[in-house]
């Protein structure tokens, strides 16, 4: 029986081949000699010199001991394109724009037994989490808790099918693929083209229905042209670009906004980005003449009501926008967070049909207000039938504080819990709608939640008929309504939401439906006028000036 050897496999993009695809730097050496190559394949060699182990001086051991590495790199054309077989730690001599970053997941896909799965490495973009599962027992997708509307697949190990036992037994697919095979040097430009026609091919759909609804941009050429597009579209001052705090931020703390990178900024009391626009007019910069450099260098700066800086985010990370570009008909790219995902827009409609028969007219009065929670007061304070829960907590004794909702009141038969956010920003928003599934799984699972809820209504509501109210809750007829603070159209319902913030609402919203509960969206109008920018007090420590170092 052969034995069986590792393989790392790229897929060169088209025009790259073992003359260009190499960094100017690198070490490797072609005049080797060797007998047994593919036919028109090339060899480069890395053969370093041998050197002691760094723990041989750390240790202060006396016997000579050294070191050395190996590795090689063969170009290898086949059927118009050519691969690149890594052997050792060499890979990074590659160019990072010479190869297809999709080829090994989309082989491992379309080779894979769906039943036979190990491993799997995933990527929630929404909350940035990633997560490698592993499991002693070859199994489906469904048990390694890969949530295909919300996930993104990275890597995937597993048998292949019996048809292709022939060529390998285990796969594991990311930029590149990685088999065991016992195919000998003879063989391996047959192996090529076979894998060629695996990465072609899209019969992975049938297996793994919508597993790649989402996938990370990783191809820095592609990459290039989408933050083309990103500086296009900010010097047009495009409304569809915007900027976000690009994490969870807690508004209660009064939070205000600066930015910092081209000279000193004013304190706003909101973000966006007609602010920056205002910053860098203020320090006389051409908009024509900023680069996605100066985006990464510039910063949002969050403070406190004097100015004294808390958090900075570069600009760059901070942005929010969806483009399409030539050539990639039938898909949209969105940044979230400083990085670019592709959706095919088929996942995109997907979403809005499921979403927007969710939307409703807005049944809340619009919000002329300073901060959220001001808002909810007044509006308990102006109609007794609702009661202002913002900031209370149902939570069992001992456990974290879970707000039932912002506001409470009956609206056509049953309780109804409104959410409110003043906000149609990614982070604040995916987290509104996990707050109010996890109110209801509280309610549900725990008989003391609902013994609050019941003891809030009596001690904080001052009409309404509360005993009516009270029955509602604990017969279970209620629903949900997350109220959302904008000023954009509401007839555009889910497409006001960012790509993020819609995936997490539809995964609520089967949450919701689950327990039998009702879910709806509305669009509260925004009439808030928005502040002046002001300078900071300057009997604080100036802290914006300070040189300031953005995370890379």
């Amino acid at each position: 029986m052969a034995k069986s050897r590792g393989f790392s496999i790229y897929l060169l993009k088209e025009g790259y081949d073992g003359t260009n695809a190499l960094r100017e730097d690198h070490a490797l050496d072609n005049d080797v000699g060797a007998q047994e190559l593919p036919q028109n394949a090339s060899l480069f060699v890395l053969d370093s010199a041998p050197r002691p182990p760094w723990w041989k001086g750390y240790f202060s051991i006396e016997k000579e001991l050294t070191q050395v590495t190996k590795g090689a790199l063969i170009f290898m054309p086949v059927g118009g394109r050519c691969f690149a077989l890594s052997f050792g730690h060499v890979a990074h001599n590659l160019l990072d724009s010479s190869y297809e970053y999709d080829f090994g997941l989309r082989v491992t896909l379309n080779s894979l037994d769906p039943r036979k799965l190990k491993s799997t490495d995933t990527l929630d973009p929404g909350a940035a989490k990633r997560q490698r599962t592993q499991l002693p027992i070859e199994s489906e997708l469904t048990l390694f808790d890969f949530d295909r509307d919300s996930t993104i697949l990275r890597s995937l190990t597993g048998k292949v099918r019996e048809e292709h036992k022939d060529l390998f037994r285990h796969a594991t697919g990311a930029s590149n693929l990685r088999i065991s095979t016992d195919v000998e040097a003879s063989e391996l430009t047959n192996l090529c083209e076979k894998l060629l026609a695996l990465y072609q091919s899209d019969t992975y759909r049938t297996s793994f229905p919508e597993i790649q609804n989402i996938v990370p941009v990783r191809d820095p050429a592609q990459i290039e042209a989408l933050n083309d597009r990103v500086l296009a579209a900010f010097r047009a001052r495009d409304p569809d670009l915007n900027i976000t705090v690009p994490e969870i931020v807690n508004y209660s703390d009064n939070l205000y906004v600066s930015f910092a990178g081209a000279g000193r900024g004013l304190v706003y009391d909101d973000v966006y980005i007609g602010r920056y626009f205002e910053y860098l007019e203020e320090h006389e910069i051409d908009l024509n003449g900023v680069g996605i450099e100066d985006l990464r260098r510039h910063v949002l700066v969050l403070t406190d009501e004097d100015g004294n800086s808390r958090d900075r985010y570069s600009i760059y990370k901070s942005l929010v926008f969806d483009t399409n570009l030539e050539g990639t008909e039938g898909e949209t790219f969105h940044i979230c967070e400083g990085n670019w995902y592709r959706i095919e827009n088929k996942y995109i409609q997907r979403l809005s049909t499921y979403l927007d028969p969710l939307f409703a007219a807005s049944d809340l009065p619009a919000y002329a207000h300073s901060s959220e929670g001001e808002y909810n007061a007044a509006v308990a304070a102006n109609d007794d039938t609702f009661v202002c829960l913002d900031m209370q907590s149902i939570s069992p004794d001992g456990q974290t504080a879970v707000e039932p909702c912002d506001l409470l009141t009956v609206r056509n038969g049953v309780a109804t819990f409104y959410h409110v956010k003043v906000s149609t920003l990614s982070a604040q928003l995916s987290h509104l709608f996990n707050q109010g599934v996890n109110a209801v799984e509280l309610m549900r699972l725990e008989p003391q939640a609902v013994d609050k809820v019941e003891a809030l209504v009596r001690g904080l509501m001052t009409g309404g008929d509360l005993d009516a109210l009270v029955a509602l809750v604990r017969e279970r007829k209620y629903c949900i309504v997350f109220g959302i603070v904008t000023r954009k159209d509401p007839t555009r319902n889910s497409l006001n939401l960012p790509l993020f913030s819609r995936i997490s609402l539809m995964r609520g919203m089967k949450a919701l439906q689950l327990m039998d509960v009702q879910g709806n969206i509305i669009f509260i109008t925004d009439q808030a006028v928005p502040g002046e920018g002001r300078k900071k007090k300057r009997k604080k420590k100036e802290v914006l000036e300070q040189p300031i170092e953005v995370p890379a």
